[in-house]
């Protein structure tokens, strides 16, 4: 088995240009879906096989070879522009398939949550002639690849070329910032994730207004936009200017990417806590944010406090914790030492879709899913009961704080 890091070295030559996701339920067979098999945006699938682009055609297709290195596994496989919107239909989308089925690590339900490349190779004016995959195995060779391309979660697709580095692929840019818009000591010194939150609340206050789930989802995109339209004005300029050398080069990549990387691990866990404020809970009386339950243990959120949980004659069936995991395919594990006198571990996560094996094992290690309710279709029906929204969450607080002052 090729080991990752030299695949990543060998992929990421100026002939290649990768496309990064995290495999979601509807793209494995985690909950069945008939469309399995990764989707790809129709703009690259099609600049990568310019042949596909055949409107007249009904679902044109092309066939190519894939290499999913990190298994050992070659296939012949369809790209096919699914197009009957242009005959009255709604489908026009693109994906890949024919992978064989739960043999194909691309479709194996266990994968669901794990971050894949395709590298295809490049040919001015042709289809590439194959592409090379890699399916990361654990964490471990997922930060490897975050560490070049900068963090990649759930539902974001990332394109990274050796010479242009990431592309954006934002959609609507409502909370973009003009130069013009950002403060000028932000422009010296990068704004903390408290402050980019607080912006993003402010460019956008309608949010208020939508249920927890729907304002999560919304509000982290549009804080996402803050970040990137900051990043771009602060770094562009000194990128244009070029470098002395290529240690320099190096140092103000490694520190854009350290940035996006604490963005990334930061940015929820201030999400939900703002959400909570704004259900009226509040920090201290309803709840802790990062407060220690036991010496060296950390939970993102103690319910209804640390005070709480430290009172021996406070009831253990009134506790409740919450941790915050953007994926949650291995770091779920994580979740299983917090808060010892708490016996169901909630955790929050924007994967989208877990295997029924995995949640399986979860359920028997006292782990609870919270998922934003858009989320839940992705996962296997048969647990999609099983799941706590965010707002459920909430509401099963509010009752907690209830039958307490009662």
């Amino acid at each position: 088995m090729t080991p990752f890091a030299p695949w990543l070295a060998e992929s990421s030559r100026p002939d290649h240009i990768w496309y990064a996701k995290r495999l979601s339920g509807n793209d494995t067979l985690a909950n069945d879906a008939h469309q399995a098999g990764p989707y790809i945006p129709r703009d690259f699938l099609t600049s990568r096989f310019p042949s596909l682009n055949r409107p007249d055609e009904e679902n044109p297709e092309v066939w190519f070879d894939l290499f999913i290195d990190s298994h050992s596994a070659q296939r012949r496989v369809r790209a096919v522009w699914y197009n009957n919107a242009l005959r009255g239909g709604t489908r026009n989308e693109s994906r890949l398939t024919n992978f064989g089925g739960r043999s194909s690590p691309l479709l194996d339900p266990d994968n669901t949550g794990a971050l894949v490349i395709f590298a295809f190779r490049r040919v001015r004016d042709a289809d590439s002639p194959d592409c090379r995959v890699w399916v990361c195995h654990d964490d471990q060779e997922e930060d490897l690849a975050e560490d070049l391309i900068g963090p990649v979660e759930p539902g974001e697709t990332v394109i990274w070329s050796p010479e242009r580095g990431r592309e954006s692929q934002l959609g609507e840019t409502i909370c973009w910032l003009d130069p013009s818009d950002i403060p000028r000591d932000w422009m010296e010194s990068f704004p903390s994730g408290e402050e980019i939150l607080k912006k993003a609340v402010e460019l956008d206050p309608g949010q208020r207004e939508l249920d927890p789930d729907a304002r999560l989802l919304a509000r982290r995109d549009c804080e996402y936009q803050v970040f990137r339209s900051i990043e771009e004005a602060v770094e562009l300029p000194g990128i244009r200017d070029g470098f002395d050398g290529v240690d320099q080069f190096v140092a103000r990549a490694q520190s854009i990417l350290q940035r996006r990387k604490a963005r990334s691990g930061r940015s929820l866990e201030l999400h939900v806590r703002e959400i909570f404020r704004e259900e009226g809970l509040s920090d201290g009386c309803h709840f802790s944010h990062g407060a220690d339950s036991e010496p060296g243990r950390k939970p993102d959120f103690l319910f209804p406090s640390q005070t709480h949980y430290r009172d021996p004659e406070f009831p253990d069936a009134k506790l409740r914790m919450l941790a915050v995991k953007t994926t949650c395919k291995d770091r779920w594990r994580q979740v299983t030492t917090e808060a010892d006198r708490i016996r169901t571990k909630h955790l929050l996560t924007l994967q989208e879709g877990v295997s029924q094996a995995q949640y399986e094992q979860m359920s028997e290690a006292g782990v609870r899913l919270v998922v934003p309710r858009a989320n839940i279709q992705r996962f296997p029906e048969a647990i999609r009961r099983e799941l706590t929204t965010l707002g459920g969450f909430i509401d099963d607080i509010r009752d907690l704080r209830a039958t307490s002052s009662g």
